[in-house]
């Protein structure tokens, strides 16, 4: 293992303890049946509600709706232990800590009381639908319409891109209920609601084992009950959110990138060429050093958004800035690796390999690298154009 400094975050031991619980739990759950999840396309329905049991599923929420009170870091703590074990199918940070936040924030009491259990135990699997096939980044531009009818919106539209889509029992939907920016709500539909239709499981070129699919939404009468938050204030809630989404991917990116690293170095040291470990070829040993360097101010700046998070100080320009650094470092560090394992390294059994795949997509979702750095640029005082 590469030696490392110490994390500014201030973990406990009962941090380490919940860390120890969590570590065994992916290493006996997930690690040796994500092969099979890969092939299924999806991860079984059981690993989620052991998980939840355990704690593991949005351990920061309040007691009362079966949380249990803890904060944040234990989060983290969630998010890293994945990473590490490139258990990349079992998203329980998009379901935890991306999506749940949108019902404890924004939902009524009735409604928190009526989704939260569910969803912290494990039995209430949640999506989100933002992406259209025809608006990408632009979440201002969505097509898919509710009309007011009532007692109900009646919804229409099809959504893609859509991560636990084919799983989930609870779908955020991004919706046009008016014009512009201003007219934009979240509903919830739920499973089994007539016209809420599943459609194509979507192959990808990594994260085999995560379940990403189509949703179409046909006539789908939601109850207004079902209405996150306020009428037309959706957009609203999605900016305000997007920074711990973004946050939570560079978590995960740089946790992903220390171990590359660390598969790496020690590959390297056994590996021989022409007489000697290729770790003491020049090029190889300054290419690890560079990385490394890069890596521990990663660490550290990430690190330090967590703590303004934690406080409630960490703006959206400093979350689209550590998602930017740690998603394009994890993508440059792990090509660099892969190098280094020659022709090995192109062969899905090796996990560097498979850590090329799944890293591709990490500059593309929760916002492209480009539109971080238009977010950041503002942030800057520089004029748009």
């Amino acid at each position: 293992m590469v030696k490392r400094l110490p994390r500014l975050l201030p973990f406990t031991p009962e941090h380490e303890e919940f860390r120890k619980m969590v570590a065994d739990f992916i290493a006996n759950e997930c690690v040796p049946r994500h092969e099979e999840w890969e092939k299924a396309g999806e991860v079984t329905r059981d690993v989620w509600e052991k998980a939840g049991k355990l704690g593991m599923i949005c351990p920061n929420f309040p007691e009362e709706y079966g949380g249990m009170g803890l904060d944040f870091l234990y989060n983290v703590i969630v998010i890293e232990e994945l990473a590490k074990a490139a258990s990349s199918g079992f998203f329980i940070s998009l379901h935890a800590d991306v999506i749940a936040p949108y019902i404890l924030h924004y939902a009524n009491e009735e409604q928190k009381k009526r989704w939260l259990p569910g969803v912290i135990d494990g039995t209430k699997i949640l999506s989100i639908a933002m992406t259209e096939p025809g608006t990408g980044s632009d979440l201002a531009a969505v097509t898919t319409r509710a009309v007011d009818k009532g007692d109900h919106y009646l919804l229409n539209g099809s959504k893609t891109f859509i991560s636990n889509g084919y799983l989930s029992d609870l779908c955020i939907v991004v919706a046009r209920t008016g014009e512009g920016q201003g007219g934009i709500s979240l509903l919830m539909v739920e499973r089994g609601m007539a016209g809420f239709e599943r459609g194509r499981k979507l192959k990808k070129i990594g994260l085999h084992a995560q379940d990403t699919s189509e949703l179409h939404f046909n006539d789908v009468k939601v109850p207004k009950e079902n209405l996150i938050g306020k009428l037309n204030a959706g957009f609203r809630y999605l900016m305000m959110s997007l920074a711990q989404e973004r946050l939570v991917l560079a978590i995960s990116n740089i946790a992903s990138a220390e171990v590359v690293l660390d598969q790496t170095v020690k590959y390297c040291n056994e590996r021989k060429a022409f007489g000697k470990p290729i770790g003491a070829f020049q090029n190889t040993r300054f290419s690890l050093v560079d990385m490394y360097v890069e890596q521990e101010a990663a660490r550290s700046y990430c690190d330090r958004i967590v703590e303004l998070h934690m406080k409630g100080e960490a703006t959206p320009a400093q979350a689209s800035a550590v998602k930017l650094q740690c998603s394009e470092m994890l993508q440059a560090h792990v090509s660099k690796c892969l190098q280094f394992f020659g022709g090995y390294g192109f062969m899905l059994e090796y996990p560097i390999a498979k850590a090329y795949l799944d890293c591709r997509v990490q500059t593309i979702y929760a916002g492209t690298s480009e539109i971080m750095r238009e977010i950041i640029s503002k942030n800057l005082g520089l004029a748009s154009a």
